[in-house]
């Protein structure tokens, strides 16, 4: 393969294999979330659709119809001549529980595999579990077309949060026999690997995710925005970003707030995002700014304009702000996995406290409170790491897992 295409070879008079010509792989991806919807998939699967188009792969993205976004009546766009944009198959879907502005697609296998009849694709990649994605993996198997999938969402811990913790074990279930019977699963961590290895989950590739390092910047930082909020320059800026909801761990954010407020009566604190717990968390926390859901450049100049990123979460796959924030050169205060405790060095870029402590977390909070000119200095430092995790690099580790699955698509998977 070279810059990503895939390369046919021959063999010379020598016996040595010359390529001869390269073909571009045509590559189904199925979701159930596409931004404009606000969450770590629908970033992350709209990165790996950019990078694989320019490649010069041809992308067939299915997701949910997005109301609002989608015109009605309307089940099929193509990319309208530009072969870096997808062709676009849109399915109906319902609103996810206590998530109405996601959805779960509706089952479409008979769809599905009539339209890969018709037009085959190279590899079917399945970026969430639900109705839709367990259709196109029913489809692609029955069809001989080899499947990789990705791990990408906690919801067996989610279930504890929403008071069907009964259900955790029956999820877990699911999630294993949708993935083993796939070529390979790919997770962003190793830790999450042998979580996942230890509960029975089979061939698992390690794929780490990327940020926009262009997007995510210092330089975006808005002295205008950071008045709007009260704060002037010597003033600590601490940011909250994702969805304002149980699993997130929110009384844990409360409560290192208010120690870094006992030590710096002057900081603010920034929420971004939404969600059903935002009204509790406001009444908890009333002098802090609510800012909303922010997209693009908006959000990149909400962090940027911080100091520190306070992520309290413990039930995240990988933790994508962690890398935004790091980017936007803030320093980070988060528990010891996901993408912290893959880039976050004590000291170096922020403070990885040990999964689960509570009090450790608060703890150091109400120590890196003590020194605004630490926090930016490692904020700094935070910026140089990110700015090796490129995008690129992700994209060669996919199309590689893709050429994997093809090359051994004869080997007998599990049957469904």
């Amino acid at each position: 393969m070279r810059d990503g295409r895939v390369s046919e070879e021959t063999t010379s008079d020598s016996g040595t294999p010359e390529p001869v010509a390269f073909r571009s792989l045509r590559v189904a991806l199925v979701t159930e979330t596409y931004p404009p919807e606000i969450n770590g998939v629908a970033t992350t699967v709209a990165h790996l659709v950019d990078g694989i188009s320019r490649r010069g792969h041809v992308v067939e993205l299915t997701r949910p119809r997005q109301e609002g976004v989608d015109a009605p009546g309307v089940s099929e766009l193509s990319g309208a001549g530009d072969s870096r944009r997808p062709s676009l198959r849109l399915t109906p879907g319902m609103p996810i529980p206590r998530y109405p502005e996601l959805k779960l697609g509706y089952p479409v296998r008979g769809r599905l595999q009539r339209d890969w009849l018709r037009e085959r694709p190279d590899i079917v990649h399945v970026a969430t579990e639900g109705p839709l994605g367990w259709s196109a993996l029913r489809a692609a198997r029955h069809l001989g077309i080899p499947v990789v999938s990705e791990f990408r969402t906690n919801f067996h811990a989610y279930s504890t949060h929403y008071g069907v913790g009964f259900l955790k074990r029956w999820v877990l279930g699911y999630l294993r026999h949708f993935h083993n019977q796939c070529h390979s699963t790919m997770v962003p961590t190793r830790g999450l690997a042998e979580e996942l290895e230890a509960s029975g989950f089979e061939r698992l590739r390690v794929v780490a995710r990327g940020v926009d390092a262009d997007r995510f910047h210092p330089a975006r930082r808005s002295a205008a925005l950071r008045a709007s909020w009260g704060a002037g320059p010597s003033t600590l800026v601490v940011i909250a970003v994702g969805r304002i909801a149980p699993e997130k761990n929110l009384e844990l954010l409360a409560s290192a707030f208010r120690k870094i407020r006992s030590v710096q009566p002057e900081a603010r604190l920034v929420v971004v995002g939404d969600g059903p717990a935002r009204p509790a968390l406001e009444r908890e926390l009333p002098g802090a700014v609510f800012a909303g859901r922010r997209l693009g450049e908006d959000l990149a100049i909400h962090y940027a304009s911080a100091d520190l990123l306070l992520f309290p979460s413990l039930t995240e796959t990988f933790g994508n702000v962690t890398l935004e924030a790091m980017a936007s050169g803030l320093a980070v205060l988060a528990f010891d996995y996901g993408a912290a405790g893959k880039m976050v060095r004590t000291g170096v870029h922020g403070w990885p406290v040990p999964y689960g402590d509570p009090v450790a977390f608060e703890r150091a909070a109400e120590a890196a409170a003590a020194d605004l000119d630490r926090i930016r200095r490692l904020g700094s430092q935070g910026r140089h790491a990110a700015e090796s995790v490129a995008w690129s690099g992700v994209i060669d580790e996919v199309l590689g897992i893709y050429l994997n699955a093809l090359s051994i698509s004869g080997e007998r998977v599990p049957s469904t």
